[in-house]
């Protein structure tokens, strides 16, 4: 086989893994109602459900790129596939909640494997930069596909199977791709691998999950409640902990220096602001459509098409704005579109007009699509080209912790102002969701003003300078190692 085409079936090995990957992040959203029903599920339950996920993903991504560089790329993504697909399966199969929950773990276990490894591979595959910079903007375009793709196939298999079948579509592709990346992938590995931070790895564990579900709790029993203020102190200690122990590693999971880099900075606080935003509007939105309105699945899905086509549309339009003109407009437009969709919600009831719904959802992806493609370019801005991997790395990360702690917030918001049940009184409950959503947007257009000034530049430019000078004794600037292998841009 001629290697271009050799490298164009490789990129479309490792962007299958991706569709598969965040198409469980969507999917999922609009199954909610049925799981519910079906295993008698609280709030907080489905909660779980969602975030189970995400913050299995937000917590492992790091991990397992330096795992694939000290091991093999090839063998980690294989051993990712084979751990997904098993837990697509047991998700299927899952006869409670709890282990529902439990098995969509092990499936964000898998995940994290696949994707930052999946773009050490295409890197590692295509060497021409133009070759490479084209195939990484295919392998992200996946993200948009899985977003449109995943409200739609996920309506239609909850309406004309059951909601298990969501998970069951995940075996064809994962096995497919397991048996040609067998045939087709190359193995590769770092020449100098990052070194394995066990201690940095289970303080970040802990403490998103001491966060995620004190605030899941504190929405079902108040927030003045012992074992959330435990929980939410335990997030606190533990999260100072990570930072005291990860500027004093010389190879740590988490560089902490790079946050003296307003753009990084800031671009990590808006990838968490933007995806707690999705997060929550995704979730509530799914319930609202289903509970309140009485839309079948399928309905539900096409009702979000307007949201999915405005970021498949925009997403590429902000790539050409950004490379034209800068991050500052897409981000700041953008940003002022998701507080204009969550401000079109604030009155939401059971009757309201299609025609709105429909509108506010159409912004909010025009929004999303704008601000998502330059968080990863405003992170790496400015950065040494050997820090750059680890710096987009640390922004995808901060997309699946946005998404784990909007469906903790906001969900927590509407169960306090709801009760037990779901009912009529959900549209409601959600109005205050809707605000928080709307101020979310505000804060991204703020920080898409402020870390695109000279000043930020002036931060960056200084971060960079102290992260390329090596400390005594280091043969190359600290944590340049495998650096690469484990950007995410698109997650």
């Amino acid at each position: 086989m001629p290697d271009r085409r050799r490298r164009l079936l490789i990129l479309g090995i490792c962007s299958m893994s991706l569709l598969i990957v965040g198409l469980d992040a969507t999917i999922v959203n609009i199954a909610l109602p049925a799981i519910h029903s079906s295993l008698h599920s609280t709030l907080a339950g489905l909660q779980w459900v969602v975030d189970a996920y995400t913050l299995v993903l937000a917590s492992l991504l790091m991990f397992f790129g330096s795992t694939a560089d000290r091991f093999g790329r090839r063998r980690v993504f294989q051993c990712g596939l084979v751990v997904f697909s098993l837990g697509s399966l047991l998700c299927a199969l899952a006869p409670s909640l709890e282990l529902l929950i439990a098995f969509r773990v092990l499936q964000a276990i898998g995940g994290a494997m696949l994707n930052p490894v999946a773009m050490s591979i295409v890197r590692n595959v295509f060497e021409d930069p133009r070759e490479r910079a084209q195939a990484i903007g295919v392998w992200g375009a996946m993200f948009g596909i899985s977003m449109a793709l995943g409200p739609v196939l996920g309506g239609a298999l909850v309406s004309a199977i059951s909601w298990r079948a969501i998970f069951l579509v995940n075996l064809p592709v994962g096995l497919a791709v397991i048996v040609l990346t067998a045939l087709f992938v190359p193995e590769s590995r770092a020449p100098r691998p990052r070194r394995i931070d066990p201690v940095g790895q289970v303080l970040v564990i802990v403490t998103l999950a001491a966060l995620t579900y004190g605030i899941i709790e504190g929405g079902r029993v108040g927030f003045g409640a012992p074992q959330v203020v435990v929980l939410l102190g335990v997030a606190v200690a533990c999260g100072a902990a990570l930072v005291f122990y990860e500027l004093r590693r010389h190879e740590p999971l988490l560089e902490m220096r790079f946050f003296r880099s307003v753009p990084f900075a800031g671009a990590s606080a808006i990838a968490v602001c933007l995806f707690a935003a999705t997060g929550g509007f995704l979730f509530m939105n799914t319930l609202y459509l289903q509970n309140v309105r009485g839309l079948s699945p399928l309905h539900a899905g096409l009702y979000m098409l307007p949201m999915a086509a405005m970021m498949i549309v925009f997403a590429p339009v902000s790539g050409r704005l950004v490379g034209r003109f800068g991050a500052r407009a897409p981000m700041v437009a953008g940003g002022v579109a998701v507080l204009a969709s969550g401000l079109m919600l604030t009155g939401i009831a059971p009757a309201t007009p299609t025609g709105l719904l429909l509108g506010a959802y159409a912004v909010f992806g025009f929004g999303s699509g704008l601000v998502n493609p330059p968080i990863t370019n405003t992170a790496v801005s400015g950065m040494p080209p050997a820090q750059a991997g680890v710096a987009a790395a640390v922004a995808s990360t901060s997309r699946q912790v946005g998404t784990t702690l909007g469906v903790a917030a906001l969900g927590a918001v509407v169960g306090g102002g709801l009760g037990a049940a779901m009912g009529p009184g959900f549209a409601q409950a959600t109005r205050p969701g809707w605000w928080i959503v709307a101020a979310l947007g505000l804060a991204v257009a703020v920080l898409g003003y402020v870390t695109t000034t000279a000043w930020a530049r002036a931060t960056a430019r200084r971060t960079a300078a102290r992260l390329e000078a090596p400390e005594v004794g280091d043969a190359e600037p600290r944590g340049a190692a495998g650096a690469t292998a484990t950007v995410t841009p698109s997650l």
